[in-house]
């Protein structure tokens, strides 16, 4: 699927951002946050049949937190200069993971994903507006 690999890919991009965005504490949050969503609705949708991740509105999330970074002052080659980061990419997946345990999944028990899931779209939570 071609868009959920674009979003995909924008989330490792964005996700290197948040390193450049270090100097500024009051952005940390907001971009770190958002990613960690991101990576939670897509872990979701890789992992339960039952539901899908919002492409457009997926990829708008995502640039509306690379245009917060652009507002901040950071320039496209600041933002781009991380996109190979698979550290930070590495961190940002395990805190996605370990948010998801937390809410119930059990990575032997497939239908855990589901479950957490529609919790998450039923408290309107970013992770479920992001997901359909």
């Amino acid at each position: 699927m071609k868009l959920k690999t674009t979003m995909t890919a924008a989330v490792v991009g964005l996700t290197l951002t948040v390193t450049t965005a270090s100097a500024n504490p009051a952005n940390v949050e907001r971009v770190t946050e958002g990613l960690i969503a991101a990576g939670m609705a897509i872990e979701l949708d890789d992992n339960c049949d039952g539901v899908s991740v919002r492409l457009l509105r997926g990829l708008s999330f995502l640039q509306g937190l690379k245009s917060h970074l652009q507002d901040l002052g950071y320039s496209n080659a600041e933002i781009d200069a991380y996109i190979d980061s698979r550290t930070e990419k590495a961190r940002l997946e395990t805190i996605a993971r370990q948010r998801l345990n937390s809410l119930g999944v059990r990575t032997d028990d497939p239908a855990t994903y589901c479950t957490v899931a529609r919790g998450q779209i039923a408290q309107g939570t970013q992770v479920g507006r992001l997901l359909r």
